[in-house]
């Protein structure tokens, strides 16, 4: 889980990773920093997949599930579960009194982004005037830079990658990029501030409902299911806003985040 190194087992003692046929994952509370100030939700996420010990990767999950932590003045908190191969489970939970009720996520059916939400994460000061560089670049040719009284794209910065996926997969976005760990790369920085595959875990949720999760590279997200593994990814709410971005996003991401050297 996060907080705890790779190297750590919590195992009684004598226990051992060879004798364990399941391996979890989880990120208790991914989007700390919105949710202490009260501003929006958080998720606690966890996923499994068959232990196979350090070889155990992100494309071994099998079952993954989110629950939202909602600030003080919601009443519900949604949760999303799923087995791969089987229907996505949706609850809501009226967290005044525990009654829960089923709701049905659908991604966005949009064939393009106007006048809908897309976003490259950008959250701290280090890497945004490169990324945001970046996603200009991305729009203008995507799109075009036709002077209009409303805006082309909206960009909704919400700090949690679990809070990125569930707004994918309930209809609300059409596209989340995360290129941190390549951007403060090109720029020599620590790549601590990013993405991890515990924030990740939840991505099949996603792909189940018919979403996309690839690399920013357009090849399938892979990484060792670690605690330190920083990684890079997009999302998409459907296969056809995937063939779209996904030439345009290739290009620049290969012209201006080629490594520098992080220290």
């Amino acid at each position: 889980m996060e907080g705890i190194d790779d190297e750590a087992l919590v195992f009684p003692a004598g226990f051992r990773v060879s004798d364990t046929k399941w391996k979890c994952i989880v990120d208790p509370i991914d989007g700390t920093r919105s949710w202490m100030h009260d501003k929006r939700s958080a998720w606690s996420l966890a996923a499994v997949a068959p232990q196979r010990g350090p070889e155990t990767r992100l494309s071994d999950i099998v079952v993954a599930a989110m629950t939202e932590l909602p600030v003080t003045k919601q009443w519900r908190a949604d949760q999303l579960s799923a087995v791969r191969g089987e229907e996505v489970i949706a609850e809501a939970i009226d967290v005044r009194g525990g009654g829960r009720s089923g709701w049905r996520p659908v991604p966005a059916e949009a064939v393009d982004f106007r006048q809908g939400f897309a976003g490259v994460s950008k959250f701290f000061p280090q890497g945004k005037a490169l990324l945001a560089d970046l996603e200009e670049a991305f729009w203008a040719e995507l799109h075009g830079t036709e002077p209009q009284a409303a805006p082309l794209v909206f960009d909704d910065q919400y700090v949690s990658t679990g809070g990125q996926l569930y707004e994918l997969c309930s209809g609300r976005d059409r596209m989340w990029v995360d290129l941190r760990p390549q951007a403060f790369r090109k720029l020599g920085l620590s790549v601590s501030l990013t993405c991890h595959p515990y924030d990740i875990c939840t991505a099949m949720i996603l792909t189940e409902l018919g979403g996309v999760v690839e690399t920013p590279e357009g090849e399938s997200l892979d990484a060792p299911l670690d605690t330190t593994s920083p990684i890079s990814w997009v999302g998409y709410a459907n296969s056809t806003l995937a063939a779209l971005a996904r030439p345009v996003l290739q290009r620049l991401v290969a012209e201006r985040l080629a490594a520098s050297g992080a220290r």
